[in-house]
């Protein structure tokens, strides 16, 4: 079996349908810039509400992602 390494880091995605799409909207974008993301952790979810009504919903995410060697 090979050796991997993998760093977590932690990102926050919104929407203002759900706290599945704030989720895949920050896997989706950090997708474009982090090669290579292996396993994601829904770690808090979270609202904003204004006036009354939830405007947005908010989720963290840690995810993982593998380092290659060169």
């Amino acid at each position: 079996m090979s050796k991997a390494v993998y760093k977590i880091i932690e990102i926050v995605g919104t929407s203002e349908v759900s706290w599945e799409d704030a989720a895949k909207n920050a896997v989706e974008t950090a997708a474009k810039s982090v090669k290579d993301l292996r396993v994601g952790e829904i770690t808090k979810l979270d609202m904003r509400i204004k006036k009354g009504k939830v405007v947005a919903y908010r989720a963290r995410v840690s995810v993982s992602f593998k380092y290659h060697q060169k």
